[in-house]
């Protein structure tokens, strides 16, 4: 656990240090819904899918590089039924509307109940809207690689502090 997180943490600290020290730096809290899709054929949800619902909540920073184009990190704990999991996303963000963002990227994953094999790396979509400058509402899908680590469907709202 101690070489995930120390892992987690430098890959955020590099992150932060790609962004010029003068850009402007807003920090927050995010939860919501997650609904994870288990035996799904890549790309398709297939006729039947397994499904559990779960939630989540975390943290994020967002460090504005240009007007429209940030980077944002989070860190989230996600509770599914008896699975917990820490997903660590690294977003590109880019403003495609007035108060609408893009946001895609990498996932880092460490999933505490499986007993092999327990970091993943998958792969992000997400949208955002603000409907405040301090609060926004946001959805985004997760794409898992291999079979033993589901896709997934995140459903929250986030806050600037």
């Amino acid at each position: 656990m101690k070489k995930v997180t120390s892992f987690l943490i430098f890959t955020l600290m590099f992150s932060f240090g790609q962004i010029n020290a003068q850009s402007k730096v807003e920090f927050g809290v995010k939860s919501g819904l997650n609904l994870t899709f288990f035996k799904v054929k890549q790309g398709s949800f297939g006729t039947n899918p397994e499904t559990a619902t779960g939630f989540y909540g975390g943290i994020f920073a967002d460090f504005n590089a240009e007007e429209d184009f940030s980077i944002q990190p989070e860190i989230l704990y996600i509770v599914l039924n008896d699975f917990n999991f820490i997903n660590a996303p690294i977003y590109v963000k880019y403003e495609i509307g007035h108060n609408f963002n893009l946001l895609v990227g990498p996932s880092l994953n460490y999933f505490f109940d499986f007993f092999t094999n327990k970091f993943k790396v998958r792969a992000d979509i997400a949208t955002a809207y603000s409907i405040t400058p301090n609060i926004d509402v946001n959805i985004k899908y997760t794409l898992g690689f291999q079979e033993i680590t589901p896709n997934g469907l995140f459903i929250g709202m986030g806050l600037k502090l």
